[in-house]
């Protein structure tokens, strides 16, 4: 009868495993099948000792081997028994590609992304924005400033600093995912150029720093 396992990416599906194996040492029968590199594809890593009956089937550290001789390929062919080639029958690995491989498959690579969305650094950035003169609009400026969205991008706190000659700047601050957004191409590509250079003159970067 066939065994299902789910969300073998989760502690709740490592457990489920690690019981089934309870006193077992494959997923079918007394030899390994092509169902034990199934579910063992589908386990993103050895979990180690909080699930022992899963992490004794994951292979342990080699240490290196030679092998000396060659065998006559004559008597290779021979020695091969139909027992070994039921064995190969069941580690076919090249075998079709079944419903339950594309989820094992699915699940790997979503657990992966969010393993890397994780993963991702943040920084927090403090920001100057200088206008032409002192009759540059400063509400529109900031308008321009906050109509740049992109995924990675949070626009914060915001306020106007003297700077001489009635002429005032910009100071925000800015959250960026690091791996989503540059600050010197949101200032280049962005913030510089048509249209909204009709009202900024210059960026620069006041702080940088990683959260």
């Amino acid at each position: 009868m066939a065994v299902t396992f789910s969300d073998l990416h989760t502690e709740s599906g490592l457990k489920s495993l690690n019981d089934f194996l309870t006193g077992k040492s494959y997923i079918s029968g007394d030899k390994l099948t092509k169902d034990d590199i199934k579910v063992y594809a589908a386990v993103l890593k050895n979990p180690g000792d909080s699930f022992p009956n899963v992490s004794q089937c994951f292979p342990g550290k080699a240490v290196g081997v030679s092998l000396a001789g060659k065998a006559d390929p004559a008597q290779s062919a021979e020695a091969k028994s139909p027992a070994a080639d039921d064995d190969d029958d069941d580690l076919d690995l090249f075998g079709d590609e079944t419903e339950e491989d594309k989820k094992a498959a699915e699940e790997r690579e979503a657990a992966k992304k969010s393993a890397k969305k994780k993963e991702s650094g943040k920084s927090s950035v403090l920001m100057d924005v200088k206008p032409w003169d002192d009759e540059t609009d400063m509400k529109q400026l900031e308008e321009a400033v906050r109509s740049v969205e992109m995924p990675g991008l949070l626009w914060g706190a915001s306020k106007l600093v003297a700077v001489g000659y009635g002429i005032k700047k910009l100071q925000i601050m800015l959250t960026i995912v690091d791996d989503l957004v540059s600050v010197d191409t949101l200032i280049e590509e962005y913030l510089t150029v048509e249209p909204r250079n009709e009202y900024i003159q210059s960026c620069d970067i006041v702080a940088f720093n990683k959260i």
